[in-house]
């Protein structure tokens, strides 16, 4: 007899990003899905990696993570946001800023507590919340601007209200959150014990000179928030699966419960190298102008086609709509794109819990030159 058992995500199956992925490999196309760069990192840090290795640093660090980098962290805290984060305390290093995120979940939520999302949304939140017995409270964002309508935000507060979580530079949108925007939700929050869930993977991928407003700006929010950030995303190396969470020490302590008992520590080598790394302030700052290169040269090549762009004023992505080409769903078109044109993309429909259809698409840009001339190309017959 085979065993059996109750499935904790019940209605969770591949995702989306994997069934593109897949789709893209069999038809050899050019996979703008996934958010990845497929151009190299700086090999600084990967010579940094490999000098840690041959000289012996391949065994644990901290738990929280390698002393030498959480100070560099902290320093860039304060340097940034004015914030003077404490090393030991408020920063823990984790396996990726997804791990970050469903770590301050797990620590904070009990069953039948409430989340506030606001969709479309990044796929790990919601099974991150049901997996922790609670329940997800459905925002839409206001389309075309992916903007939050803040009276039914607090509409939709209840007693039950556990936590929030924001995400800017948004993905899928490339939407930013605005000074108002952090006022809002510091009155809408204030006199609660909601707390915060600060999604900034994307933190440094911001264009057109816009200001990144982080939750470390604010320390009437910080002081109830959980930040989690991503140094794949800052340093392009995805792969390496390296991020960090902050939070005032209360937070942290329960974060660190789960975390120790979970993957406990992280890649010690890396650690060593992002340490000296982070020293290199130009990698980071310069990290916006160089992506909104290769966004315009991606909006320059797509007026070839059809594809109408909706403002991306930051992260790896821009929407394209297809409003008047065609009547298809949005996943139909994304996978007829990868099978008659050889271009893969994300349906925006995707990242709700019900697919909502705006006839949007999400492109990533984050690649070569060469990589998007290419895919431009083969969707001006579309």
């Amino acid at each position: 007899m085979t065993a059996t058992f109750q499935s904790k995500l019940p209605n969770v199956g591949t995702t989306i990003f994997t069934e593109m992925s897949v789709l893209a490999q069999q038809y050899n196309a050019i996979n703008l899905g996934q958010g990845f760069p497929d151009f190299p990192m700086d090999p600084a840090i990967t010579e940094l990696v490999n000098e840690a290795m041959q000289n012996g640093f391949n065994q644990y660090v901290h738990m929280n993570g390698l002393p030498a980098l959480r100070e560099a962290l902290a320093a860039k805290a304060l340097q940034l946001y004015g914030n003077n984060i404490d090393a030991n305390e408020e920063i823990t290093v984790t396996p990726g800023g997804t791990y970050a995120i469903y770590t301050a979940f797990t620590a904070l939520l009990q069953k039948g507590d409430e989340v506030i999302v606001f969709e479309p949304a990044y796929d790990s939140y919601i099974p991150n919340i049901e997996i922790n017995a609670a329940v997800v409270v459905s925002i839409p964002l206001e389309f075309p601007a992916y903007s939050i309508n803040w009276e039914l935000v607090k509409q939709k507060i209840t007693s039950r209200t556990r936590a929030i979580i924001i995400n800017s530079p948004h993905n899928p949108s490339g939407a930013l959150l605005t000074a108002t925007d952090m006022e809002q939700l510091t009155d809408a929050v204030r006199d609660t014990n909601i707390i915060i869930i600060s999604d900034e993977v994307y933190e440094h991928l911001v264009f057109e000179d816009k200001v990144h407003q982080s939750v470390l700006k604010y320390p009437e929010l910080y002081k109830r928030s959980f930040v989690c950030f991503s140094f794949g995303k800052t340093y392009h190396c995805t792969g390496w699966k390296m991020g960090y969470c902050m939070a005032p020490p209360a937070l942290m302590k329960e974060f660190r419960k789960v975390h120790q008992f979970n993957c406990f520590t992280c890649n010690s080598p890396i650690q060593y190298a992002l340490a000296t790394f982070l020293q290199q302030e130009n990698a980071y700052r310069g990290l916006g102008k160089f992506l909104q290169a290769k966004r315009d040269f991606f909006m320059e090549a797509m007026k070839a086609t059809r594809f109408v762009p909706l403002p991306s004023y930051g992260s790896y992505f821009q929407l394209y709509s297809y409003e008047g080409m065609s009547d298809e769903k949005e996943k139909d078109l994304a996978i007829r794109l990868i099978k008659e044109y050889g271009v893969a993309t994300i349906p925006v429909s995707a990242f709700y819990k019900s697919p909502v259809e705006n006839k949007v698409l999400r492109f990533c840009f984050a690649k070569k030159e060469e990589t998007l001339a290419a895919a431009a190309q083969k969707l001006v017959n579309v």
